[in-house]
């Protein structure tokens, strides 16, 4: 109890520097998040919508579809507001319970994507490489059931980390060079024993970063090898490479920036570009994945147009 009294007598807010330290650049800046977060709310919503309200897309696909729109509206959304607020913003402080908060929801959310990429991909897998037993090994309860277990096991990996990281002493500067709480950059504030914290952050979410990046690419390896030994169909080679690429392409764009930031050994002098890479997986990458899928996916472009038709 003395501890946590201690944390809280040290220092009760922290101030977000930001993207950059160039003002200048802010309005510009502001203006280009502000679109990418409309794009990502409108465009994610919109899939969200045509899953629920379509019934030509009542499969496991696009029910998983459906999670991963709505997790890329709260992920944008557990730091984006804050960052647009900050751009112009002359105090751009958060409450220590407010940072834990954001620190809580970005990992746990973060994890829930990378799961739910890995379990898109095995879905994929057991659509193209076992179609005979998709229906049975992918029915609507085991669906349920695995979309409840990707949303609570984040749930809890996100909870150490943020119990441990509120129980360090913060007594020195409360500046944090990001433009949203992380552990990374809260350990450099630090000024107590921070071993156990680098270990989780490095060893933890590396190795699950890494193990579930490997498990996605596999499942897709397996696909493009499957397809080109045993589809004798052109239409249907087409087809399955179609959908899998779409898949792929944002497990890449998801998992690149990531990868770099979390398995890149702790320093100060690598928090600046941090923060320039974080921009790409929380404000960029979930924009860019309905613009993704409509632009690739036939049967969502087909249910866009026709609740557009409905609306007009």
């Amino acid at each position: 109890m003395d501890k946590m009294l201690l944390n809280h007598t040290f220092i009760t807010e922290f101030l977000l520097l930001g993207v950059t330290d160039i003002q200048e650049l802010n309005p510009i800046l502001f203006v280009m998040v502000l679109a990418m977060y409309f794009i990502n709310v409108f465009g994610n919503g919109a899939i969200m919508m045509i899953v629920i309200l379509d019934s030509r897309l009542y499969s496991p696909m696009y029910f998983f579809l459906g999670n991963l729109a709505c997790l890329d509206i709260c992920f944008s959304t557990v730091t984006v507001p804050k960052m647009l607020e900050n751009f112009f913003s002359t105090s751009k402080a958060i409450s220590f319970l407010g940072c834990i908060t954001q620190l809580h929801f970005f990992h746990f959310l973060g994890c829930t994507d990378a799961l739910l990429l890995t379990v898109m991909a095995f879905d994929r897998f057991v659509a193209i490489c076992r179609p005979l037993h998709y229906p049975s090994i992918m029915n609507r309860q085991v669906c349920i059931q695995v979309a409840a277990t990707i949303w609570a096991i984040p749930f809890l990996h996100a909870l150490v980390h943020s119990i441990l990281t509120s129980q360090l002493n913060f007594c020195g500067s409360n500046r944090i060079h990001h433009f949203f709480c992380d552990v990374k950059p809260l350990l450099e504030l630090a000024c107590g024993n921070t071993e156990l914290n680098r270990w989780l952050l490095n060893t933890l979410a590396g190795t699950i970063g890494i193990g579930l990046f490997f498990l996605t690419f596999l499942s897709y390896f397996y696909i493009v090898t499957y397809l080109f030994l045993k589809t004798h169909s052109c239409s249907m080679l087409h087809k399955a490479l179609s959908t899998c690429a779409s898949h792929f392409m944002v497990v890449m764009i998801f998992y690149a920036p990531v990868l770099f930031i979390y398995i890149n050994p702790d320093s100060g002098s690598s928090l600046e570009k941090d923060r320039i890479i974080a921009v790409m997986y929380t404000v960029v990458t979930p924009a860019l994945n309905p613009l993704i899928y409509a632009l690739r996916n036939k049967e969502v472009r087909c249910a866009l147009n026709r609740k557009l038709r409905i609306l007009i």
